[in-house]
């Protein structure tokens, strides 16, 4: 068997998340359904993670095992097929074959996000951005988002009642950007709870907007309890925008 990494990016709107679900139209469902019917066999794929619904990824990747061997020459007429057979929510950027014990998940080192905030009104964010009008302390949400770095354990931002084994997660960076009239925060980490980036978020918010202190922000996240922190945004406005492989994953 070989392993083929797919490189591609796609609209949440329509889609409840990336993972196969018994209740609705999922990324991977559309993509495993397409890529079987052109490629004549059953093909199967694993991601390098949820996604929950809603939620964009201008990058993502994931894996597929075949017995075939197929040239790049082939995967380039797969590409344009399975592009021009795809909903315009999902684009396929590239297929390559990799080391066979690479994994789209388990190997991916860091994964980065951002959301996205309009502090005005504009017609052509609707659906991608979170609109959010009055003042943003905007200098005190970057502290909050220092002070998050120092901790691992992020129960107080996680959905309840999930198949997680741990709540730890290595937080890299998580900081607040003002570019004309948008928001932009960043966050990095070795790997996600369900919604801990959306729920992060709207506690940050309330800290900006003074609702809360720096030091009740840290009772927040030493209490692990979800009902105490702030409400999850909207899913339109985040984004999946970087996963990060060991230097060596994609060599053959």
């Amino acid at each position: 068997m070989i392993r083929y990494f797919i490189k591609l990016a796609y609209k949440g709107g329509a889609f409840h998340g990336w993972q196969r679900q018994l209740n609705g139209i999922t990324v991977q469902q559309v993509l495993e359904e397409a890529m079987s019917l052109i490629m004549r066999e059953t093909v199967s794929l694993t991601g390098a993670g949820r996604t929950d619904t809603g939620v964009h990824a201008n990058e993502y990747f994931a894996h597929f095992d075949s017995g075939n061997e197929i040239s790049a020459e082939e995967l380039k007429k797969l590409i344009f097929r399975f592009n021009a057979y795809l909903p315009e929510d999902i684009a396929i950027y590239d297929i390559f074959p990799v080391p066979a014990w690479t994994h789209a998940r388990f190997s991916a080192v860091t994964r980065t996000y951002q959301y996205c905030i309009s502090t005005r009104k504009n017609p052509f964010r609707f659906g991608f951005y979170h609109f959010l009008y009055g003042k943003i302390d905007l200098e005190i949400m970057n502290r909050g988002g220092e002070l998050l770095t120092t901790y691992n354990d992020f129960t107080s931002f996680s959905k309840v009642d999930t198949d997680t084994k741990t709540n730890i997660c290595k937080l890299y960076a998580a900081r607040w950007e003002q570019i004309g009239d948008e928001l932009v925060f960043t966050i990095q980490a070795d790997r996600f709870l369900r919604n801990m980036v959306r729920a992060i978020v709207g506690t940050l918010l309330q800290l900006g907007m003074g609702k809360i202190s720096l030091e009740e922000l840290r009772e927040i996240i030493e209490s692990l309890d979800r009902s105490k922190a702030g409400d999850s945004v909207p899913a339109c406005g985040l984004y999946l925008v970087k996963i990060d492989y060991p230097s060596g994953s994609f060599t053959m």
